[in-house]
């Protein structure tokens, strides 16, 4: 989940790894650092900050540091508290061994015990330390070989040491015995390389790279690679060199700016109608034999007419959008459909079934969890040798350029633009628009639902953006004055019934990302099943109400926790019934497979507004990370 940059062969080293950290701080701000070989001394020159990178941007105004070498870092804390002795970059006992890592080394223990007992001392608490010490080990080996102080010394000596560690990583490795070389290493996370003219960049994602090339070389899983001023090497598993041509980045770099927001995450609130526009034009075409309005997304959906399952792999928010679409691909489409977290399918798989299409969903389509499940479920089907077993495989991201979206060849590109808020919003909805397409394009292909009935659902898609210019403009104000009462609020319910139960689930999950206000979602008649012994009028409940099949079942649920003296605010139209909220955030009238488009925007406003009112970080609250790359 940390974010990693390197350089090498740069003038000057310092700026280009700022930059890149500010890109890649989404990935983790609980503490950032920096190494360099300073080319005064060629010493490693290591500066670290606890908390976010301004604190060391302001250490580094006064400790500007002379290099053309350098690696840096920004990290989510896993192992250790978010401290200066835990932030990266780790040395060994000499100083002349610097690392930086994104991932997990999970027999990290078992390796600093033995390192323990031949005399090493330790000065973090974290897995990565081991590593630095480790290479100085192996270096001292080497040495005693009479090898020269050179960059494939060190790049021998980091292949010897990954071949002990266990989990996952991306590595980036500085060693004063080789000043101009640096060696990065990759197993089951993230890690590409910018080309330049005998210049080279390596980050954990491209937006650290873009400034500075649009041509890079994404690093496959157990590869190992050298950097230097003359060129790059790569070696695989088997170390055996790399021969690959690289690839142009298909995404410019964009101007980030909140414009008049106080928040990236109230201003992604309202990119949404831009967001809708642009998957509609983008995915929504017109027939011209018919005139016909349609989903064409940009792969071959022939095979769709053999999928008989559908299985969807997804976390946090994705997981939300996932069972959405669940509920759209079932009701509407005809296509039984499961949704599993994809941390638990990797360890519980469902059994192998034939003619199933697996759908792995990940807005920044680096989600460690979901790639792994993905990896997992193309190698078993891949082992049986039968043509109806073989992986069917759809990607949705927002990142196409991403590990998710070079190991798929079948992307929806949500297109949501760059997201900032960590607690995701516009690409919850971009997702969503495409679970609606892939339920439209299957009723149609299966023949599920009458022409009429797939041109109503997409007539209502169009009509999208104007209707949520208008509700956001209009419960940004409601759901501002509504934030006052919550100050204190120390426990909400959400309840929803079919296809609102996920967005339930998920105006929970916003309101605890960001204002640490405990919420759960439950589905609306379960309430009475356990959940109602928490009511009473400490506990506001709320609840969503949608004009349609279930919409008298939810009022009555309403009213049970009514009687249990919970203040109600409903997210309704206003019609006959709704008459018992306390507070009426109110929709327009839709069909009812449209309205987890409309509900979910007072719902991402109210807990927006509460931990504005609060005065918490909105865009970066605590223990979280936009790109979950660990599991």
């Amino acid at each position: 989940m940390c974010g990693i940059v390197a350089v090498t062969g740069f003038k000057n080293a310092l700026p280009l790894l700022i930059n890149g950290l500010e890109k890649l701080e989404y990935r983790g701000y609980d503490s950032a650092g920096i190494a360099i070989i300073n080319s005064e001394s060629d010493n490693i020159t290591c500066n670290k900050a606890e908390g976010k990178l301004k604190n060391l941007k302001s250490l580094l105004n006064k400790n500007n540091i002379p290099g053309t070498i350098g690696i840096g870092h920004t990290r989510w804390a896993t192992h250790g508290k978010p401290e200066v002795k835990n932030a990266h970059p780790h040395c060994d006992s000499s100083g002349t061994v610097a690392v930086v890592q994104n991932g997990i080394i999970e027999n990290y223990q078992d390796l600093k015990n033995k390192l323990e007992k031949e005399g090493v001392v330790f000065n973090s608490d974290t897995d990565t330390e081991v590593i630095p010490h480790l290479i100085q080990r192996e270096l001292n080996t080497l040495g005693k070989l009479n090898l020269e102080n050179n960059g494939s010394t060190l790049l021998v000596a980091v292949r010897n040491v990954i071949t002990d560690l266990e989990g996952s990583y991306a590595l980036a490795v500085l060693w004063a015995g080789a000043p101009n070389s640096l060696v990065v290493a990759r197993r089951q996370a993230p890690l590409i390389i910018g080309l330049g003219e005998g210049e080279f960049m390596c980050a954990s994602d491209t937006p650290a790279i873009a400034n500075f090339t649009n041509i890079i070389l994404p690093m496959e899983d157990e590869e190992i690679a050298l950097l230097t001023p003359l060129g790059v090497e790569i070696y695989g598993a088997n170390n055996e060199r790399q021969y690959r041509n690289p690839i142009s980045l298909n995404i410019s770099e964009q101007i980030i700016d909140k414009m008049n927001f106080k928040h990236y995450m109230l201003k992604e609130i309202y990119d949404q109608p831009e967001t809708a526009k642009n998957w509609l034009e983008k995915y929504l075409i017109k027939n011209s034999k018919n005139g016909q309005l349609e989903i064409d997304f940009p792969f071959d959906t022939n095979f769709f007419e053999s999928i008989e399952r559908i299985e969807i792999i997804a976390c946090g928010t994705s997981k939300h959008a996932a069972m959405v679409g669940s509920f759209l691909l079932e009701q509407f489409a005809g296509i039984p459909t499961n949704v599993f977290y994809a941390s638990e399918f990797r360890y519980s798989p469902p059994p192998l079934l034939p003619n199933i299409l697996t759908i792995g969903v990940t807005q920044s389509g680096e989600t460690a969890d979901t790639i792994a499940a993905i990896n997992m479920e193309i190698t078993r089907r891949s082992l049986v040798k039968d043509e109806n077993f073989k992986p069917n495989l759809i990607a949705i991201t927002n990142r196409s350029d991403s590990s998710i979206g070079r190991q798929i060849s079948n992307i929806i590109d949500i297109g949501a633009g760059i997201e900032i808020g960590v607690a995701a919003t516009k690409t919850f909805y971009a997702q969503l628009l495409s679970f609606y397409g892939l339920a439209i394009q299957f009723a149609q292909i299966k023949g599920t639902q009458s022409k009429e009935e797939i041109s109503k659902l997409i007539l209502e898609l169009f009509k999208l953006p104007p209707l949520l210019e208008d509700l956001i403009e209009k419960h940004n104000q409601s759901a501002e004055k509504l934030a006052h009462d919550f100050f204190n609020i120390k426990d909400v319910v959400f309840l929803g019934r079919g296809i609102n139960y996920p967005i339930a689930l998920e105006g929970a999950l916003k309101l605890k990302e960001i204002s640490y206000i405990h919420a759960a979602g439950y589905p609306a008649g379960e309430m009475k099943h356990g959940p109602i012994a928490l009511l009473d009028k400490k506990v506001p409940v709320i609840s969503i109400a949608s004009p349609g099949e279930v919409f008298d079942k939810v009022i009555s649920n309403a009213q049970e926790a009514k009687a249990r003296d919970s203040y109600l605010i409903g997210i309704a139209p206003k019609c006959n019934g709704t008459e018992i909220f306390d507070y009426l955030m109110t929709i327009p009238e839709s069909n009812e497979l449209i309205s987890p488009l409309l509900n979910i925007i007072p719902l991402q406003l109210l807990s927006y507004h509460i931990a504005a009112h609060r005065g918490l970080d909105v865009d970066q609250p605590r223990n979280l990370a936009k790109s979950v790359t660990v599991e």
